[in-house]
């Protein structure tokens, strides 16, 4: 007991780091707040705030329950193949570059420039990778996979080169002391390590990509966005509250699934 007491005299105070730090949070959150402006908001705006509720409480049944091409269903449907393709197009192109990333694979040069170059596929937003690619491939659903892939391939090739280079390297000694090509080290050294947490990452980032790829939208890459800015900017209510509740009950249904399908997969 008495060595503990000792220890925990003995620490160093940090008195004038402690301050800094909290000094510092002050004046951020300051800044922040000073961006905050409720002069804007009147009497009309909360008029706005009480339709989008209404909207939300009494939607247009007809519309969600259409199976028309305008309708509500195939819009999700379209969304949610989307973020489906988008997700394996980005899962499939951040293989070889998570490799070509890891320290542990690839000389260290190699794997700088390569990383170099997926911080550069993050900061670009996914909005401004969509405005890009509809001027190439023009408006609709194909620029929308493409965004979203590109968008994936960021996030999917980080934490791939993470796992990559948490491998147990003594089964690939124990294997090349064997003898074993290098085809037989990657399909029985490398990839049962790597498999499950492959597909764990790729289904999560798939549950964000669904979020994106009803916000693609809006810039005309498909899926539901677009009518719903167009509804909100009609103050057709109704409809837009049809499109929020669709919407809402995708994306907890695949959320449920997803976090079920990739706690078994953490549990092996």
């Amino acid at each position: 007991m008495m060595t503990v007491e000792r220890q925990l005299q003995a620490s160093p105070r940090r008195i004038w780091y402690r301050l800094a730090i909290t000094l510092i949070a002050i004046i951020l959150i300051g800044w922040s707040v000073g961006a905050v402006s409720f002069k804007d908001v009147n009497q009309s705006g909360f008029q706005i705030a009480l339709n989008i509720w209404k909207g939300i409480v009494h939607p247009d049944l007809d519309l969600l329950f259409n199976v028309s091409k305008q309708s509500i269903l195939y819009l999700l449907v379209q969304t949610f193949a989307i973020a489906f393709l988008g997700t394996i197009v980005g899962g499939i192109l951040s293989v070889p570059l998570a490799f070509l990333a890891a320290s542990n694979v690839v000389p260290r040069p190699v794997a700088w420039l390569t990383r170099l170059l997926l911080i550069v596929i993050r900061t670009i937003p996914e909005l401004v990778y969509g405005l890009m690619l509809i001027k190439v491939t023009s408006p609709g659903p194909f620029a929308g996979v493409l965004t979203i892939g590109i968008t994936s391939i960021g996030m999917l090739a980080k934490l791939y080169v993470d796992a990559i280079e948490e491998l147990d390297v003594k089964v690939l000694e124990s294997m090349t002391s064997i003898g074993c090509t290098t085809f037989e080290k990657i399909r029985y050294g490398i990839m049962p390590q790597l498999l499950s947490v492959f597909l764990s990452v790729t289904i999560y980032r798939f549950d964000m990509n669904m979020r994106e790829a009803s916000i693609l939208g809006l810039v005309g890459a498909g899926g539901i966005g677009a009518p719903l800015i167009f509804a909100m900017n009609s103050y057709k209510w109704s409809q837009a509250g049809s499109i929020l509740i669709g919407l809402v009950i995708l994306i907890l249904l695949i959320e449920l699934l997803s976090n079920k399908m990739r706690a078994k997969l953490v549990k092996g």
